[in-house]
């Protein structure tokens, strides 16, 4: 996932380009960032829609939030999918409780996006937000499964060292966020930090183990994490954004071919944690085309 980098003047200035007015049953452009949570995604929609009889052009991975974002606002692209929690940057809203709770970020961005003539359609239920995982068998030996389960585990002063990256460590949003929220406090010994600390690196430090690392900072759906046996902590207490992923369409593409959005709700539908981890890990780790993974998985779907 990848969070924009971009203000309100570069959105206003692409809504300002226009868009060419779609005749009907052009083919729809579909677009997606340029991660490989984006080639997944943008993958499922291109083939969910091509069998069910939508023509469709393809321009996946296209670049970062920003290029994408404003390629859709100026009709370059009809449709890619985003996630909610960016709503709070999109429309200067950062501070607005709404992020933190699955189907207020979806309304809300939903509703001030339609001002922009784009529709949302129905989103994953997996959250692709910042995390804190442990490797599986420290879970499975401590039954952890929450934030609240970690809580509780360093009240008993077992053994724990997080890798994380220094924004991780040091932003209010992040580390200091859930150990207000949760109640606890790690010390220095009981952190590595990476310079850099990209969830990848963050991630091999727990599954090796380095410097005694069992747990990681991570994003919800990392496709290492399965791979890596590392187990994702629930936040229970809506510490963090959502992050849900969801198709976004602009409206009168939905209009021209309104077949779209019930093709695509079952897909995203059944886009829990689990499955994304793994549709993820399949290319990122396994390193499987984006294409097969996902003509796999909604072949699975028809079963």
């Amino acid at each position: 996932m990848q969070r924009p980098l971009f203000s309100l003047a570069a959105i206003a200035a692409a809504v300002s380009l226009g868009a060419t007015p779609l005749q009907a049953q052009e083919p729809v452009t579909v677009s997606s960032k340029i991660d490989t949570e984006g080639s997944v995604l943008g993958e499922l929609i291109i083939q969910r829609l091509e069998a069910g009889g939508v023509e469709v052009e393809e321009r996946l991975q296209l670049g970062a939030t920003s290029i994408v974002r404003e390629a859709l606002l100026a009709g370059e692209i009809d449709l890619y999918p985003e996630y909610t929690g960016n709503g709070a940057f999109f429309f200067d809203m950062t501070d607005n409780d709404a992020w933190h709770d699955a189907r207020a970020a979806y309304e809300t961005v939903r509703e001030r996006d339609a001002e922009n003539g784009l529709t949302w359609l129905t989103p994953a239920p997996a959250n692709n937000t910042w995390a804190i995982s442990v490797r599986g068998e420290l879970a499975r030996e401590h039954r952890l499964a929450t934030l609240e389960d970690l809580a509780s585990y360093l009240e008993g002063g077992e053994a724990f060292k997080l890798a994380a990256s220094a924004e991780f460590v040091e932003s209010e949003q992040a580390l200091p966020a859930f150990q207000e929220a949760y109640g606890f406090t790690l010390d220095d010994a009981q952190l590595l930090v990476l310079s850099g600390g990209n969830t990848a690196s963050t991630m091999r430090a727990a599954a090796q183990q380095t410097s005694g690392v069992n747990a990681a900072m991570s994003y919800g759906t990392d496709g290492g994490l399965k791979a890596l046996d590392l187990v994702v902590l629930e936040d229970t207490r809506g510490v963090q954004p959502v992050y849900q992923p969801a198709p976004v369409v602009r409206d009168e593409v939905l209009a021209a071919w309104p077949e779209i959005e019930a093709l695509l709700t079952p897909v995203f539908e059944a886009l829990d944690l689990d499955t994304l981890q793994r549709l993820n890990g399949d290319v990122a780790v396994n390193g499987r085309p984006p294409a097969e993974v996902a003509a796999d998985f909604l072949s699975s779907l028809k079963e």
